[in-house]
């Protein structure tokens, strides 16, 4: 055979191989990764938007493009390609290079450029330092070093010295970072999201300039340097032509999750959009708290010349048709979208449920039943997720689960009853229903300002000498920084030693507390919200004695982030914020408070931008099942003021994006339980009494 037929063959060859790793996508993936790539011709492609709906196989269309320009003669260490995880950026590498391996007959392919917007950031500047100022030795702060150094610098502008309360290290490392990441001004991210710092603002900024100077000294960088320095250094035409010109091709994951300082990387760096590929949801952009924007995935096509391709992917791989009916339904009002049509070919006669329910307990009540129930007919427990917008939102159902003895992890915070504010006040409950508890007890004296370990000791010293805890109180000699502070936690104290009105004792107790939770922590007014949902969930008791056991019964093993379960066979259930939910799906997602002040979230609805995040963070939570949805409406809500005054139950109404007119894509349902919590009859005898409490020494003994 002559050498020119053996060419041909290869080509051939290859080409068969190309189309059968093309053959497992559908028509608009393969267009995506097909679009202006020819054999031996992948340079200078014009700029690509793919709008991903959710479960449409973002990753898999990604990871086949990527492979499909290796495969038809792209340089492998041309091309950059930036998730938002390295966890991400390491299963599309996997992907691409088994795709690859199997048409280029099992050649291995590197892509030295796959990573992080961060991690490739420091990569670039790392080369460039002698170029941008920086000594090439430079190291980079993680998070909780950023913090000290900040709080370092506070110290020495003697910010810490302040008559009220300056923001503690990482409030002011939170601001920084929004201003930085955001582009928006520190006037404006502190009235809209730090109102509680704007007396601070000059402070702030010489605080912010001081921290810059600092790390400039110590030869450092933060996380936020990383795409600062990166963005800046591209303000130099020739370098941006130089780093720009490295690469052939730029491919970004989850664009909608991007910030302003990244979306100037990308432009900067591919001013025409040749080479650049961008994948992502408008419908899932929900981190505007994170500084990311919708904004950079809807303008993007019209920010580059000529302007990019749009392709939209919209067979959902996840979900049964009548789930994507109601959740198309609800984007349809969007003010400004992509507009795309999910579909799936998983037919089902099942419509999503709607399910009213009288209050937030009937609530919790619900959905343990339905979570026992399905477990039953043969859903495993991981497979069921409850989602819910804010943490404090699940603070009845944690409750009920664990009295049910139905294992759950939370992801999105500390679990309700774990948090430093909650136990405060259950600590408090629990040294008046009992002086002697001296756990309780160190916790709550220490809440006052001037009293430490030493102090509470001598405190709780004198109680266990004497009965009378209010006398020992009273008589006291506390030190002259809690002197002030002692008489108003006196006050309470004795309302709940001598006064058996329970729930009502609740009360004072509350309002003692506020003012040292706004001592205590910058993110006051959102934690005393839950100290409310606590008394709620108080209110549901006969009694603080009653109320404290069932808390405690079935304490859950909580730690910050998730709480792991703790069953021999490791099943368990999962909460979760919507926010912590974005990427996953479980057959089975129950969505809690689908009630206007909670999606939307009340304090979320200030501006229109916000109200449309709110929408499509509903979207993310639908969108999430696979083969059951239900939202939950209770009829009446336990609604919160800041100030506590006019808090209480209040009629709910359904959450403005389930308007009637989309209705007929759920099943209405109503669910109620008749009964109420048995009262155990008091014993008509008496036992006689035994010291069980010396016996249980005696066997240690």
């Amino acid at each position: 055979m002559s050498e020119s037929k053996t060419g041909d063959q290869s080509l051939l060859d290859k080409a068969a191989l190309i189309a059968d790793h093309l053959a497992g996508l559908n028509p608009k993936q393969r267009e995506a990764v097909e679009y202006g790539i020819r054999p031996g011709k992948t340079r200078d492609i014009g700029p690509l938007l793919v709008i991903a709906g959710a479960g449409t196989g973002k990753t898999k269309t990604v990871a086949h493009r990527v492979a499909h320009l290796v495969a038809n003669g792209a340089d492998p260490e041309r091309i950059v390609l930036l998730t938002f995880s390295r966890k991400a950026a390491g299963e599309m590498t996997g992907r691409v290079r088994r795709i690859a391996a199997s048409v280029l007959k099992n050649q291995k392919v590197h892509l030295p450029w796959a990573g992080t917007f961060h991690h490739i950031g420091a990569r670039l500047l790392r080369e460039y330092a002698h170029v941008i100022g920086l000594k090439p030795s430079f190291t980079i702060l993680d998070r909780s070093d950023a913090a000290d150094l900040m709080n370092l610098v506070r110290h020495d502008l003697e910010q810490s010295k302040k008559e009220s309360r300056f923001p503690k290290k990482d409030t002011c490392l939170s601001i920084y970072s929004l201003a930085i990441n955001s582009g928006k001004p520190v006037e404006r991210i502190l009235h809209t999201q730090f109102p509680w710092c704007a007396e601070w603002e000059d402070e702030l900024r010489a605080l912010f300039a001081a921290y810059v100077k600092a790390k400039r000294r110590q030869n450092v960088l933060d996380y936020d340097d990383l795409l600062l320095y990166w963005a800046e250094m591209l303000t130099d035409k020739e370098v941006a032509r130089e780093i720009g010109g490295r690469f052939d091709h730029i491919l970004v994951d989850e664009l909608q999750d991007t910030n302003r300082l990244q979306a100037k990387i990308l432009l900067r760096m591919k001013p025409d959009g040749r080479g650049l590929m961008a994948v992502g949801d408008d419908a899932q952009s929900i981190y505007a708290f994170r500084a990311a924007t919708v904004r950079n995935i809807l303008d993007f096509p019209d920010k580059v010349e000529p302007q990019a391709k749009v392709i939209t992917l919209e067979q959902n791989y996840r979900s049964t048709q009548p789930i994507l009916h109601a959740c198309n339904l609800v984007m349809e009002f969007a003010r400004e979208r992509f507009t795309k049509n999910l579909f799936s070919e998983r037919k089902s006669k099942r419509k999503p449920y709607l399910t009213t329910v009288a209050d937030e307990a009937a609530q919790a009540r619900y959905v343990a039943q339905q979570i026992l129930k399905a477990r039953e007919g043969g859903v495993p427990l991981k497979e069921q997720v409850v989602l819910f917008r804010a943490s404090h939102h699940s603070a009845q159902l944690e409750i009920e689960l664990a009295r049910r003895s139905i294992p759950f992890v939370k992801w999105g915070g500390l679990k309700f009853l774990e948090a430093a504010h909650v136990k405060d006040v259950v600590s408090i409950l629990r040294w008046c229903e009992n002086p002697r508890d001296r756990l309780a007890g160190f916790r709550i004296l220490q809440l006052l300002p001037g009293i430490g370990p030493t102090t509470a000791g001598k405190v709780l010293d004198g109680i266990a000498a004497e009965r009378k805890v209010i006398d020992v109180l009273k008589r006291f000699a506390v030190p002259k920084q809690t002197a002030e502070d002692w008489p108003a936690f006196v006050r309470p104290i004795y309302r709940l030693r001598s006064v058996k009105d329970w729930p009502a004792e609740f009360e004072p107790l509350r309002t003692w507390y506020e003012p040292h939770l706004h001592r205590l922590y910058d993110d006051a007014e959102i934690r005393a919200a839950d100290i409310l949902q606590l008394q709620q969930i108080a209110a549901g008791y006969r009694s603080r004695e009653r109320f404290l056991t069932e808390l405690t019964l079935e304490p859950p093993d909580a730690t910050s982030g998730h709480a792991r379960a703790t069953t021999i066979d490791d099943e368990y259930t999962t909460l979760s914020t919507i926010h912590s939910a974005k990427g996953g799906e479980r057959k089975i997602v129950r969505v809690l408070n689908v009630v206007d002040g909670c999606i939307p979230l009340a304090k979320a609805t200030r501006t229109s931008d916000e109200i449309e995040e709110e929408r499509r963070l509903l979207h993310v939570a639908m969108t999430r099942a696979k083969d059951e949805l239900d939202l939950i409406v209770p009829q009446r809500l336990f609604m919160y003021q800041q100030n506590g005054h006019d808090s209480g139950y209040v009629n709910s109404k359904m959450s403005r994006f389930i308007p009637k007119s989309i209705h007929h894509a759920f099943e209405l349902k109503h669910w109620s339980e008749p009964g109420t919590e048995p009262r155990s009859s008091k014993s008509k005898w008496r036992r006689q009494r035994l010291d069980v409490a010396s016996r249980v020494e005696e066997m240690w003994r």
